[in-house]
């Protein structure tokens, strides 16, 4: 898978797109029908308002971002900075360096929007070399494939930029020792296992269960909290602006922060709905489910 990865990373972007809408897309969509009743279950039951044809025209164009995302990862690959500061643009990242010269630690929130593999790319706009990144994942199952992904992030962001989340606590720790000025990216709108949902709200029409870490992290090591809103002007282009929602996270009220993102989360959506993972099993527990 590597190589492959390698070898295609060769191809311009657009190449790559263009082998994406004439093969991948055919397959995935028609032939494997990958994930299609999940997908179809999702959008309808977040935009009950919206009409059977406009659900399938959401459907296709999710599917068409899906596969952008995959031509996007390869040739990120072999992608230099600056043809990445011209498909990535990050705002407020001024303001980023200054929240973590007087807290030290900046989380960055956000969902699976837009190309989300492509977020550590802000690290390469701070002005201040001591300032660093760092993107907290979940190890896969397939060791192959977390193999491939840990190269091609790595690949972009450099090595040690990848904190696995059974190590974090231990990590941010050792950040906080040092005075270590950073980021950390915690893309937080996977699902609760239904021994850890402890907090609901209504989502997208959908009583959802959300991950509370980021709150529990920041109000713990008095880290600033920041929504990272992703949009997409035209096609391989993104920009992420990153939202202040507290500087005195130990003083929020409790599940203030969990509720902010949610609310940041599902406007963001709402605005361009297929840039969002719509083929992952969101509500797959409900409330019940955890009683």
């Amino acid at each position: 898978m590597k190589i492959l990865i390698k070898i295609f990373s060769f191809l311009p972007l657009r190449i790559l797109y263009a082998i994406g809408d004439a093969i991948t897309y055919p397959i995935l969509y028609y032939l494997l029908r990958y994930r299609r009743k999940v997908v179809r279950k999702n959008l309808l039951l977040s935009f009950p308002q919206k009409e059977n044809r406009e659900i399938k025209t959401l459907e296709k164009r999710f599917y068409h971002h899906f596969v952008d995302i995959i031509a996007e990862v390869i040739w990120s690959y072999r992608a230099t900075k600056e043809e990445m500061s011209a498909h990535f643009e990050s705002v407020n990242v001024d303001k980023v360096e200054s929240w973590a010269q007087k807290k030290g630690g900046v989380i960055f929130m956000l969902g699976h929007l837009g190309n989300w593999e492509w977020t550590a790319e802000v690290q390469h706009r701070f002005e201040s070399p001591e300032m660093q990144h760092y993107n907290v994942y979940r190890r896969l199952k397939n060791a192959s494939a977390d193999s491939v992904m840990m190269a091609v992030r790595e690949q972009r962001s450099g090595k040690g930029s990848c904190i696995e989340k059974n190590s974090l606590l231990r990590e941010l720790i050792r950040l906080k020792k040092k005075q270590a000025k950073f980021t950390l990216g915690l893309i937080a709108d996977q699902k609760p296992t239904p021994p850890n949902a402890h907090y609901w709200t209504t989502f997208l029409n959908q009583e959802t269960s959300f991950l509370d870490g980021g709150e529990i992290l920041a109000k713990k090591f008095d880290f600033v909290v920041t929504y990272v809103h992703i949009s997409s002007p035209r096609r391989g282009y993104y920009t992420a602006r990153v939202d202040l929602i507290t500087d005195d996270a130990p003083n929020t009220a409790p599940n203030e922060i969990t509720e902010q993102f949610a609310r940041r989360l599902e406007s963001n959506i709402v605005e361009q709905p297929e840039l969002w993972l719509w083929s992952h099993n969101r509500w797959k527990w409900s409330r019940k489910d955890v009683k």
